[in-house]
């Protein structure tokens, strides 16, 4: 169980030399250690270690390759430090089976259980927090733009559909992602903004992933690293509506926004 009564912040640790804002910095054990030890020391209390982009476009990595991608960072991080919660984003079950061995405390399935059917079982199994992501149904049509005719209905339908499945297979601790950009459109998107509080029906912790999103960059004509000050009044007005995970690149200032809420 993630203790969530006062929200917590996911710094992103990408170790994928193709992702959309920091490819290439962070894919070697060293570098990856040295940018862990900056996300803690700026406020981060969970590490997100993610093997494998998921940007359109990306690079497609077989589990195989996510496991050899990472070689001992898991392990590395929780020696160095081991009060810190590291989650695993992977839609692979035996990626999961790895980081669990190596030590992962969360499993962060873009997915949803959907690009590989013995997901839910690997988690049931391990017994690990499991963040549920609304994406679309498959790999290849994860970022095709769906117009709905409610967004936060369909994602709650999705929720509602996804958690039962969960609870029956005996995952109990799980984590709600909306899903902000993956297969939704702008206004959507904002829509969510203001309908956080509505997302999940109260009964599940809210993960809230905008950082460098092009929902919020696009629009305003910038790239993905000048939009710090949008992101962070968004944020707050999610943690406002309830939101506890905030999976952000940039730690500090997200702590400054947390603090800001918290006073």
């Amino acid at each position: 169980m993630v203790e969530l009564s006062l929200p917590k912040i996911m710094g992103i640790l990408n170790l994928t030399p193709d992702s959309f804002s920091d490819g290439g910095k962070f894919n070697n054990e060293k570098s990856a250690l040295k940018h862990a030890e900056q996300l803690i020391r700026e406020g981060a209390e969970i590490i997100d270690i993610g093997p494998q982009s998921t940007r359109p476009n990306a690079e497609f990595l077989s589990s195989e390759a996510e496991i050899e991608r990472m070689g001992n960072i898991i392990s590395l991080i929780k020696k160095e430090f081991p009060e810190i919660l590291i989650s695993l984003d992977t839609f692979y079950a035996e990626t999961v089976k790895f980081g669990y061995n190596e030590g992962i405390d969360i499993i962060n399935d873009i997915s949803g259980g959907q690009f590989d059917e013995r997901m839910f079982d690997v988690a049931a199994e391990t017994k690990l927090p499991y963040i549920l992501m609304h994406v679309n149904p498959s790999y290849e049509t994860m970022h095709d733009k769906i117009k709905f005719q409610d967004i936060t209905a369909s994602v709650n339908q999705y929720f509602s559909e996804k958690t039962k499945e969960l609870l029956e297979k005996g995952v109990n601790d799980i984590i709600l992602d909306p899903g902000f950009g993956f297969g939704k459109t702008v206004e959507d998107q904002m829509k969510m903004i203001e309908e956080v509080k509505y997302l999940g029906f109260g009964k599940f912790p809210l993960l809230i992933g905008i950082s460098r999103k092009s929902f919020i960059y696009k629009p305003l004509g910038k790239s993905p690293l000048e939009i710090n000050e949008e992101t962070q009044k968004l944020h707050l007005k999610v943690l406002q509506q309830g939101a506890k995970i905030l999976r952000v690149h940039d730690v500090a200032t997200a702590k400054k926004t947390v603090d800001e809420f918290l006073k």
